[in-house]
């Protein structure tokens, strides 16, 4: 399954934002776009470089569900932009 690319925020890198990632896609952690408050808090729930994350609910309205190492998280449509991603390699 390939990443849609037009449906959010991607750059010449290769990265998009965590919430345009379809269901069921797997992505790896590039970057955090967020200031130090989100950021640490991203990272305290295991969102950091280079871990895997897949994406389990993502309907364009409410919370995004993914799933990293094991655990459920809901993220806010915000959180979501905030996360740049990647194809795994």
């Amino acid at each position: 399954m390939a990443l849609e690319r037009g449906a959010g925020k991607s750059d010449a890198g290769g990265t998009l934002a965590l919430g345009s990632v379809p269901e069921g896609q797997r992505v790896r952690l590039v970057k955090l776009d967020a200031g130090c408050g989100m950021a640490s808090r991203l990272s305290a729930m295991g969102l950091v470089p280079g871990v895997e994350v897949r994406m389990l609910r993502n309907r364009g309205r409410g919370p995004a569900l993914v799933e990293v190492k094991g655990t459920r998280l809901a993220l806010g449509r915000g959180m979501t932009t905030k996360i740049l991603v990647q194809p795994p390699a």
